[in-house]
């Protein structure tokens, strides 16, 4: 539906007046743009105010870090929050429940370019509202795949945080969702007949479950982590995950050999764990004894002079776009935020008062940096508009008001991505090929520079590789997307779509053999119809037609990496010729040992020296950078002593070449 409107100024005022009340005191900045080492923070709650809410989302994301044991943690997706120091713009803003707002003082809104959250700063602690919703999304970008229960049990213990005097607190029996009584974790747990924790494990839970099943699995997956937590036992989960998810172990035996115990000797040293808790707690605070676990307390990683923060002005209109622009992303709010950013990109500035509007047809694929510098408003509010048409295919629309925003603002980053997710979406709706695909990569070469945690950027960006010719290019890229999001499985069915591009049959296979049992049924159905393609195009040559798993982008030569284009193409020729010539029959072996050193004096081949029952082996890669990994984010030549589990193809001897590895921890 088209959304242009002409807008009585008196209207816009009014609503203007609605949404952003004035709170600040004459003498101080209206808005503020706060920004700490992770986090964007834009209010209207005074700068102390908003540096709090920084610093104690910098010191959530340590917390999240400390429990997984790890040092580095992506933010693959930049995250904003919105900070309100009242209610009525916080209320005006807020999803509605049955025609009213939520009654939570802060919630969480994901998006495929950013996320955001709203926060109430005249309610108590207010991001404690949205702490489950940031460990989901932590969890997505720093942990692969897992089983339900783990994902369950760990937002559950995480959402208990408190941060009091500069001690973490947390482990503090949550909030079931059901019913929202404090006490009935514990109660179910102490009064019900646990389910088996190899059930527990392999636990599916959807809306047709029912609620007291749903209700014991909450229970038992909170416990569970409370327990693996306490007992510094979360390293043996990623163990576990390795062996039952990744290499197919039987459940019983994964168990036994990660936690070196039976699935009955676990479920009882848990049940032990979960009463010894209950009477810790009893006796040492009897008046809260009932049903309540006991919480663990550290010091704060991260404290007020340990992180960076710096605090700007922003102008009203630019914090007016940006809180519009959230509007249109919830969908009953949808409207008024389109009305509002309508009026602050056609509302002329005082720096330019008139500009005539450009065909958009014209604008398709141009470099920004010829687009004329003629168009008037707020940027902000043609940047929102376009990222609104992109989301509703409307196309046309999105690339004039791309054209705006980079002709305000040549500098903005976001103007370039989005002209880069908008030709993508369009190709793929159009079935048609990329259009401006050469700047499109040049833009997203920029958009990284700018942010090299945009796991959508480099996704992009292998995808323009392999359509404009270059998969081996491409490989890297979607690598680090991977790396940046192990859980988006689009990007595993890229990678794959690579993979058939480079005629690397084996690897392909691995990764397609898994998203063919996707709970996505559109990845589920593009895997297998790229297995049945690439089955084809490995015995006979040549691709069936008819069988695709994405549109078909016709081969653009592209003048990016202009150096390297040369030996991309020999190494392209040189695989073909050989995959044409001769296919690799060779039986896949398999082998678990310790990586004893890996040689890259031949970069980018690589040669790894295995330690196993079998002997002493040695494995060789020509590239590295292409080899299927599990259990890690990329390769390393200076790994040393890993276990690792390797699928191998014999050469005779004691060596082989590697179709993949996997990295089983020290």
């Amino acid at each position: 539906m088209p959304r242009r409107w002409s807008i009585p100024l008196v209207a816009f005022v009014f609503a203007l007046a609605l949404c952003l009340p004035a709170t600040a005191s004459s003498d101080q900045p209206r808005w503020l743009e706060i920004h700490s080492t992770h986090f964007t923070v834009i209010t209207d709650a005074g700068e102390a105010r908003g540096r709090d809410v920084a610093l104690h989302f910098e010191q959530m994301r340590a917390v999240f870090g400390f429990l997984l044991s790890k040092d580095r943690l992506n933010q693959s997706i930049p995250l904003t929050i919105l900070a309100f120091g009242n209610d009525q713009s916080y209320y005006q803003l807020a999803p509605l429940q049955q025609g009213h707002p939520i009654d939570a003082p802060g919630f969480f809104l994901t998006g495929s370019d950013q996320d955001f959250i709203a926060l109430n700063m005249s309610e108590s602690e207010p991001w404690r509202a949205v702490a489950q919703d940031l460990a989901t999304m932590l969890l997505t970008y720093n942990y692969p795949p897992t089983q339900p229960w783990f994902d369950e049990g760990l937002v559950e213990y995480f959402s208990s945080l408190r941060i009091v005097d500069k001690q973490v607190e947390i482990g503090a029996t949550p909030e079931l969702r059901g019913t929202g009584e404090k006490s009935s974790i514990t109660q179910i747990l102490g009064s019900q007949r646990w389910m088996p924790l190899s059930d527990l494990f392999t636990a599916k839970i959807n809306v047709q479950t029912p609620a007291s099943q749903r209700e014991l699995f909450e229970a038992e997956s909170w416990i569970v982590m409370h327990y693996l937590i306490h007992e510094k036992k979360i390293s043996d989960a990623g163990t576990y995950f390795g062996l039952y998810m990744g290499r197919h172990i039987p459940i019983e035996d994964a168990i036994k050999q990660a936690y070196g115990m039976s699935s009955g000797q676990m479920e009882q040293a848990i049940q032990d764990y979960f009463h010894s808790q209950i009477a810790q707690n009893t006796a040492t605070a009897p008046q809260t004894a009932a049903g309540s676990s006991q919480l663990d307390h550290f010091p704060v990683p991260v404290a007020a002079g340990d992180s960076t923060i710096t605090a700007q002005p922003i102008p009203t209109d630019d914090a007016l776009a940006i809180y519009a622009g959230v509007q249109t992303r919830i969908p009953e709010r949808r409207d008024l935020g389109l009305k509002t950013l309508q009026h602050l990109a056609t509302t002329p500035t005082e720096a330019d008062k008139k500009a005539e509007q450009k065909q958009t047809s014209k604008r398709v694929g141009e470099d920004l940096e010829q687009l004329p510098s003629n168009a008037i408003g707020n940027p902000i509010a043609h940047r929102m508009l376009a990222w609104d048409d992109i989301q509703h295919d409307q196309f046309e629309e999105a690339f004039k008001e791309i054209g705006d925003a980079a002709s305000l603002n040549r500098g903005d980053m976001w103007v370039r991505y989005y002209l880069c997710v908008a030709k993508y979406r369009m190709a793929k709706v159009k079935h048609s090929e990329i259009l401006g695909l050469s700047n499109m990569m040049l833009d997203l070469r920029s958009v990284l520079e700018w942010n090299p945690e945009m796991a959508e950027a480099y996704d992009l960006l292998a995808v323009a590789r392999n359509a404009g010719g270059i998969p081996a290019e491409a490989m890297p890229s979607e690598r680090a997307a991977i790396g940046l999001s192990p859980r988006n499985e689009r990007y595993s069915l890229h990678l794959a779509q690579i993979y058939v591009a480079s005629k690397k049959w084996d690897a392909a296979g691995v990764l397609l053999d898994r998203l063919k049992s996707s709970d996505d049924v559109e990845i589920a159905s593009q895997a297998r119809d790229l297995l049945a393609q690439s089955g084809a195009e490995r015995k006979y040559g040549i691709a069936t037609t008819g069988v695709s798993a994405q549109p078909k982008f016709e081969p653009q030569k592209s003048p990016f990496d202009v150096l390297d284009e040369d030996a991309a193409k020999r190494e392209a020729t040189e695989n073909n010729d050989q995959a044409t010539m001769t296919a690799d029959k060779r039986a896949t072996k398999y082998v678990k040992g310790r990586l004893v050193a890996v040689d890259c004096s031949k970069s980018p081949e690589a040669v790894l020296t295995l330690s196993s029952d079998q002997g002493t082996l040695k494995l060789r890669t020509t590239d590295y950078r292409s080899l299927l990994l599990l259990g890690a984010d990329s390769f390393s030549c200076d790994w040393r002593d890993r276990q690792v589990t390797a699928n191998y193809k014999s050469s005779g001897g004691r060596e082989g070449d590697l179709v993949s590895l996997e990295m089983r921890g020290n």
